[in-house]
């Protein structure tokens, strides 16, 4: 085992992490690489010591005998890296797509798959309420996770002032509410931006997401990498099933999906539209 393995709280072997790591590919589909040995020991450490557990025998026995532990399993396993507009252009791209279909009838339907602490629907919403003018725009966002830990943190919509530095001050005065007293320091979004945002726990393993067809938008990145090429390719199929023939996916900036072709086409900057459909 790497590090020093003689300084550590808990007994920790090359099994007990080949046997997590087999779980969390089962239950979720992740793929976590033999680098990942560190990371998965510190994680679960904090589960033992909240369970009073005394060894990772102890605690795979302990998620067979509780149902509910599994999610706090693959929540301490997840990894949430996430920020307010990151990689610019996705939005710019959907900006000009939202004012392009703005005059349907029907509302224009987004689903971020990977929705994390919230800052990527959140900017979604951002772009449609100023693409279409309104705080109230023709439009409905999905924002689903695995991960129930960071669903809630999402759902409340607050975050350390720090977070937002970037957004330019038009936004955060549009968009963001200044804490005071107690809460001086954090921001909070704006209830009408809350309000665009359904957010929703979504295991892209199940079976059934209970997405309707007819999707515009998939916001898909940073996810796909964690999965290995055949589930890649399984839920690339499953995702472009779901959209619009004219509807976009995007991903993220280290994934491609030249390996899909007869799934999706490249129409800009890791932006992808359903192949063979008008």
């Amino acid at each position: 085992m790497d590090g020093p393995a003689n300084l550590r709280e808990f007994h920790y072997t090359r099994a007990d992490f080949e046997q997590a790591r087999s779980l969390l590919y089962r239950q979720a589909g992740i793929n976590l690489s033999d680098s990942k040995e560190q990371m998965l020991y510190s994680r679960l450490a904090r589960r033992l010591r909240a369970l009073n557990l005394t060894d990772f025998s102890s605690y795979f026995s302990y998620m067979h005998q509780h149902e509910e532990e599994w999610q706090q399993f693959i929540n301490a396993l997840t990894t949430n890296l996430t920020a307010f507009f990151r990689e610019k252009h996705h939005f710019e791209t959907l900006a000009n797509y939202a004012r392009k279909h703005a005059s349907q009838k029907r509302k224009l339907r987004v689903w971020s798959a990977a929705a994390s602490t919230g800052e990527e629907p959140y900017s979604l919403g951002m772009t449609l309420i100023e693409a279409f003018g309104s705080f109230t725009p023709q439009a409905e966002i999905l924002a689903s996770d695995i991960d129930t830990g960071v669903l809630n943190t999402a759902r409340q919509g607050i975050y350390a002032e720090a977070r937002i530095e970037d957004i330019s001050t038009e936004r955060r005065k549009a968009f963001f509410l200044r804490g005071k007293g107690p809460q001086q320091g954090k921001v909070r979004v704006c209830d009408a931006l809350r309000e665009l945002v359904d957010f929703r726990q979504i295991n892209l393993l199940d079976n059934d997401w209970g997405i309707e067809p007819g999707l515009d938008v998939i916001f898909c990145r940073n996810v796909m990498i964690y999965f290995d090429k055949a589930t890649q390719t399984q839920l690339l199929e499953r995702m472009v099933q779901l959209l619009q023939p004219d509807g976009l996916f995007f991903a993220g900036h280290s994934e491609s999906f030249v390996q899909a072709a007869h799934l999706v086409r490249l129409v800009g900057h890791t932006v992808y539209r359903p192949s063979n459909r008008t």
